[in-house]
């Protein structure tokens, strides 16, 4: 996808929800997530793609960056235990937008974590067409077409963090209930690290290790999401 629709694409999976359905759990060193490229593009039907464009065009009437490019979305894909396959395909970024048929659009979410455990938390700017005003963890955005979903982890981290992990691991496979499709991963960063945030944030902090100290901007879901993964080191 063009760089000027990663803004609107990020971040409609920082909250997890009271009931995903996880596909996959992991862990998995990047290495054993193996992701093959179908050459067709994925139709939506008629419906689906009716919503889409009202999705975008409100975008717009927002006044929100809403270039409606070409993204991942998962086709299949198979988990052995040891290592996680996905079968991904080209569909039509605004299709993830769609609240009640995503289609499997795929989207990554990198966590955080300082060399003693803590995450990085930022606050979305209020001009932004997603998330705006609210707090966030790590990073995260959609998967571009050819694109290696693990190095789409630390791309997104290094784009709206400038920084990059010492280790990676791959957490979850993850499937809202909108059928969007979201690819879990922590990044550790070396000792002493330190993060520039992108212009899409306008305040971060890092929140304890305890999720149980987390500030009251840590909304439940957050809080949720860390309570899953706080306990791997």
């Amino acid at each position: 996808m063009p760089r000027v629709g990663r803004s609107v694409a990020r971040r409609y999976l920082v909250a997890v929800p009271q009931a995903p359905g996880i596909l996959a759990r992991g862990p998995w060193e990047p290495e054993r997530v193996k992701a093959v490229w179908r050459a067709d593009e994925f139709q939506p039907s008629s419906s689906v793609s009716e919503a889409a464009d009202v999705a975008i065009d409100a975008l717009r009437k927002r006044g929100s960056p809403s270039y409606d490019g070409v993204a991942a979305r998962r086709a299949d894909g198979e988990n052995d235990g040891e290592r996680l396959r996905l079968e991904l395909q080209p569909v039509r970024w605004a299709v993830r937008l769609v609240s009640e048929h995503a289609a499997g659009s795929l989207s990554v979410l990198c966590l955080v974590r300082a060399a003693d455990g803590s995450w990085l938390a930022g606050r979305r700017a209020g001009w932004l067409a997603t998330w705006a005003g609210r707090w966030a963890l790590g990073a995260g955005g959609s998967v571009e077409v050819d694109e290696d979903p693990t190095e789409a982890l630390t791309r997104e981290l290094l784009e709206e963090w400038s920084v990059e992990p010492v280790r990676l691991q791959i957490e979850a496979l993850i499937q809202l209930p909108s059928e969007l499709v979201l690819l879990v991963g922590q990044a550790w960063l070396p000792d002493g690290a330190t993060v520039s945030p992108d212009h899409e944030h306008d305040e971060y902090a890092w929140w304890p290790a305890d999720v149980q100290r987390w500030p009251q901007e840590a909304d439940e879901p957050l809080r949720r999401l860390g309570a899953l993964l706080g306990d791997v080191k």
